[in-house]
């Protein structure tokens, strides 16, 4: 008798377990964004969106709902993002909150020469550019992954095309440096947080569908990403992009319309 009962018992936690994984699946199944919902000219707050750990819809967003999605979706640690974060606030007129759509504010944390959008000059900074990302899609021929000193090329190329064609390209320190953060978040992401090696089908979903490859064979990393793992891939990115500043200083960005 208490046999059967300690049967009953497992197959309820059993069960239990399985409705809980189950659910947890459905909850963060990757769903396209609606015509109504707001994405940014970042992939991977909109991957987060489109999996639901940020609200689906886009809107209204805090820093500790970026802080929470980040960790659970790719296991960054909020020292690598907090900052950015926080910027993103002066993006709207809300006190706490943000949109997503609101981050194309130029020049606030979206920059110039991005590998996956267009310059704000060029009249669309937030959509995914498939003509802009062929650069970073053929880097790294012979092999089926990308690494940091690919990443670095690319920037220097896709900064050499935004040169060419927009006489109002920014590119100070300042962009310099999201470039390289961004690159070894997209690395460290999709690949291995401590060599920044990425399978390029990772990569590839990853910006074209914003979406995690999971029936690709991608998982959550198991290192938490921080900054002393993504500082070593950003100095090689940073290197191998080869980047020398065209100009000192620019308006600091502090709000919707607002500069100093």
């Amino acid at each position: 008798m208490q046999l059967f009962k300690f049967s009953l018992l497992l197959s309820a936690v059993n069960l239990a377990y399985s409705i809980a994984s189950s659910s947890s699946e459905n909850r963060h199944s990757w769903i396209a964004p609606t015509s109504t919902d707001v994405r940014s000219p970042c992939p991977g707050l909109n991957t987060l969106a489109n999996h639901g750990y940020l609200p689906r819809n886009g809107r209204n967003i805090s820093v500790p709902m970026i802080m929470d999605a980040a960790l659970d979706g790719f296991n960054v640690g909020s020292d690598s993002i907090i900052q950015a974060a926080k910027f993103g606030l002066l993006s709207g007129n809300a006190f706490t909150t943000m949109d997503l759509d609101a981050l194309q504010l130029h020049n606030l944390i979206e920059h110039d020469a991005s590998i996956s959008r267009g310059d704000f000059a060029s009249g669309d900074n937030l959509h995914f550019n498939e003509t802009l990302f062929s650069t970073l899609a053929d880097a790294n021929p012979g092999v089926d992954y990308y690494n940091a000193t690919s990443a670095g090329q690319v920037q220097q190329e896709r900064l050499a095309i935004s040169l060419a064609t927009n006489p109002n390209i920014t590119n100070t320190l300042k962009e310099f440096l999201l470039r390289c953060r961004e690159s070894a978040l997209y690395l460290s992401v999709m690949g291995d947080p401590l060599t920044g090696v990425a399978p390029k089908k990772f990569v590839q979903i990853f910006f074209r569908e914003e979406r995690m490859p999971i029936a690709e064979g991608w998982t959550r990393p198991n290192v938490t990403i921080t900054p002393d793992t993504t500082s070593p891939i950003e100095v090689i990115v940073g290197e191998a992009s080869n980047w020398t500043a065209t100009q000192q200083c620019e308006d600091l960005v502090i709000g919707p319309n607002i500069t100093i």
